[in-house]
């Protein structure tokens, strides 16, 4: 898909249904999301499709808001897909109690 502003509509919606997701994935808290494997593989994933979806926004779309940190997003993607070996459950954790939220509201602007 070519960057344009119909593009930036998709990844973005997509960006808030990953985030929906790793909400309701971790709503019984950092306990249940350190027990389960299943539930840090579905978190990391959905991250990491986040996180692809930021990289391919327009130059325009990041421009809009800059209080994003996008390159931050970015790293955090890299680091998912090529070190997964050393990822660490506190940082993964949090993420996504304390940075998934001002994202998301942050999006939510964008669109």
């Amino acid at each position: 898909m070519k960057p344009s502003p119909e593009s930036d509509r998709v990844y973005l919606a997509h960006m808030l249904e990953c985030i929906a997701r790793v909400q309701s994935y971790t709503a019984g808290g950092g306990l249940q999301f350190r027990s389960s494997q299943l539930i840090q593989d579905a978190v990391v994933r959905n991250l990491q499709v986040m996180a692809e979806s930021s990289q391919r926004l327009s130059a325009a779309a990041k421009a809009n808001a800059s209080d994003i940190p996008w390159r931050s997003i970015s790293g955090f993607r890299n680091l998912v897909v090529h070190d997964y070996l050393g990822l660490d459950l506190d940082v993964i954790w949090s993420v996504v109690a304390q940075d998934l939220e001002p994202l998301k509201r942050a999006l939510q602007r964008l669109i």
